[in-house]
């Protein structure tokens, strides 16, 4: 049984809940089971969903900053509109998506699961080939339905602010 831990004066009780042991580095059964495959098209989809709404998002409020753009139409989603799209989006896949993958959506976050072996090798390596494809494929989609915004705006790249 744990002991109870006193630190600063205050004492702590033994945590009431087990780490489950490392995963192994490699699991042949993983890759047979559909779920692995299901986790990957699921990371895929919500890469997908999470970079198009927000790189238009941002497309957009450089268009609505732009002082050679017409403000004709409504004024945009301004700065912390753009902050909740990305926190919103990031909140909404990573609910629907954790009992399925994980919810990892970055290739960081699923490199830094795998070092802490929270995820085997073959699983972080598909997860990762799945959502720099979906990275890819979105930009493709953006450029293809927003040309104009895309190429105007710099395809949603940060740069430098004069001076």
């Amino acid at each position: 049984m744990a002991k109870d831990i006193e630190v600063a004066g205050h004492e702590y009780g033994a945590k009431d809940y087990q780490d489950p042991p490392p995963a192994d580095l490699i699991d042949p059964e993983e890759l047979t089971e559909w779920s692995f495959s299901q986790a990957i098209i699921v990371e895929f989809i919500a890469t997908l969903l999470f970079l198009y709404i927000t790189v238009l998002t941002v497309i957009g409020y450089k268009s609505q900053t732009d002082p050679n753009h017409s403000t004709d139409h409504c004024g945009g989603v301004g700065i912390l509109g753009n902050a909740w799209a990305f926190g919103g989006m990031i909140f909404v896949l990573v609910y629907y998506i954790a009992g399925i993958s994980g919810g990892h959506i970055n290739p960081t976050v699923t490199f830094g699961l795998f070092l802490s072996r929270k995820v085997t090798l073959p699983r972080a390596i598909m997860y990762l080939a799945a959502q720099c494809l979906s990275a890819v494929c979105d930009c493709g989609l953006v450029k293809a339905f927003q040309k104009s915004y895309y190429t105007n705006y710099g395809g949603c790249a940060n740069e430098l602010a004069d001076g």
